[in-house]
């Protein structure tokens, strides 16, 4: 077993659920430049997706009576097309091409987090368009999370239906990327024997995301953490 491994897992995946748990977003984008101190980014992805996958059980399981199930058939399809592409794109790029592009990315999403205020307004054609980008950038990054806030704001207007239903489309894109993955061979035996070493680890992040969400300043926590994400997308940029 490589130590070294198993420790930078440990601590990009506790970093990673803990800020997810903490502030909702930017779990993926925590967890991957960690990764990639010492690990190929598809072999990266597919740690993280298989994270998701068991985060996304649990919580689909909690929200279930909440979910837009229409808003999930509207976006599915597009999703899993994107997804395909984005795993493709995986598969054949350079790597130091695909690591510039997840930094600019990162930049990209501190400025929509920072000032993307105003809701855009999306038609049938835009949902399907933000649906197949978002499974692309799940399939590419397993963060496609920004796009399908846009997408899925234009639908439901009520706070807990909204995030019920972010819940879900997330569950499903991660459902999608799974086999994907497996079938791309990016995702194989070795990745599911060492994440299964990592669980509680995961566990644990999540137990203490969710204590510590009731007593921090979630403002400034919010503040440092996309300070970080510029920090870590520049420099995988340069």
């Amino acid at each position: 077993m490589d130590l070294y491994l198993l420790i930078l897992l440990g601590t990009a995946i506790f970093c990673g659920f803990f800020v997810q748990t903490v502030v909702g977003f930017a779990g993926s984008l925590i967890a991957l430049p960690i990764l990639l101190i010492g690990l190929k980014l598809p072999d990266a992805i597919a740690y993280i997706s298989i994270f998701y996958l068991f985060s996304s059980g649990f919580l689909v399981y909690k929200e279930w009576k909440n979910i837009d199930r229409n808003v999930i058939m509207k976006l599915g399809w597009a999703s899993a097309i994107g997804v395909i592409i984005g795993i493709a794109v995986l598969t054949f790029s350079k790597p130091i091409i695909l690591k510039r592009a997840l930094g600019v990315f990162i930049l990209l999403y501190v400025a929509y987090v920072t000032f993307g205020k105003k809701d855009i307004k999306l038609g049938n054609t835009g949902n399907m368009i933000f649906g197949i980008l978002g499974g692309f950038f799940a399939g590419v990054f397993s963060t496609g999370g920004p796009l399908y806030v846009i997408a899925v704001k234009n639908t439901v207007e009520e706070a807990r239906i909204f995030r019920a239903t972010m819940i879900g489309v997330l569950a499903l894109v991660t459902a999608i990327r799974i086999p994907s993955l497996a079938i791309g061979g990016i995702l194989n035996t070795g990745h599911i024997k060492m994440s299964l070493l990592i669980l509680p680890i995961f566990f644990l992040a999540q137990f203490l995301g969710g204590h510590l969400f009731l007593k921090i300043n979630e403002q400034l926590f919010k503040k440092v953490l996309l300070g970080l994400l510029c920090l870590s997308g520049t420099a995988l940029i340069f």
